[in-house]
């Protein structure tokens, strides 16, 4: 047993990395990993940049507002090589949301969100309609038909609740930004093949 006055030698613990400084191959690498993982827009890029940026510099106590020219530039050179279009974004993002049965309003809300001009919104939102009538469809109306769909809601409910349901099923739609006449076609319609419920 070992004497109770005698210290115990004290343990060298792991050494701890400096956190390198921000450099211009520190945010290129960043912008590349972040782009081979994701579709991003000009604003997402950037803000991506920044956060990391003001990660590093809080564990360095440095000011991270030096860093904004360096971040414009990798965004500018993102761009110039066109691993960043907004316009791509716009499109490739319309469509996923329209699939899964997202209203225009939704739509561009969340556009709006990812930093997508609303000029862009609108050209590519005039564009799918342009599209849409060549084709003779209504997006509005198959986005309704894909988010009642994916929820079960109106003729994909089963027969014996729908009735019951009918105003949730409105409510849901109306909740999703589609107007109240197109959200009770949808609800009231009846789906003539029973595969497709």
């Amino acid at each position: 047993m070992k004497p109770a006055n005698v210290a115990e030698p004290a343990k060298a613990g792991p050494t701890v990395k400096p956190t390198p400084p921000v450099t211009a191959a520190y945010l290129e690498r960043v912008a590349l990993h972040y782009l081979e993982r994701y579709s991003a827009s000009v604003a997402m890029l950037r803000r991506t940049l920044q956060r990391r940026v003001e990660k590093r510099c809080r564990l360095r106590d440095e000011d991270p507002s030096v860093h904004a020219e360096a971040i414009e530039a990798v965004v500018a050179r993102a761009v110039s090589a066109g691993l960043v279009d907004d316009a791509r974004f716009t499109a490739g993002r319309m469509a996923a949301l329209r699939r899964r049965g997202t209203s225009a309003r939704a739509l561009s809300a969340k556009l709006a969100a990812k930093g997508v001009s609303r000029d862009l919104v609108a050209d590519a939102m005039a564009a799918e309609r342009d599209a849409a009538e060549a084709e003779g469809t209504d997006t509005e109306e198959a986005a309704a038909a894909a988010y009642a769909k994916r929820r079960r809601l109106g003729p994909w409910r089963r027969p014996d609740t729908r009735e019951a349901h009918r105003d949730r099923d409105l409510a849901a739609l109306a909740r999703a930004g589609f107007p109240y006449g197109l959200a009770r076609r949808i609800v009231e319609m009846e789906i003539e093949d029973e595969s497709e419920a």
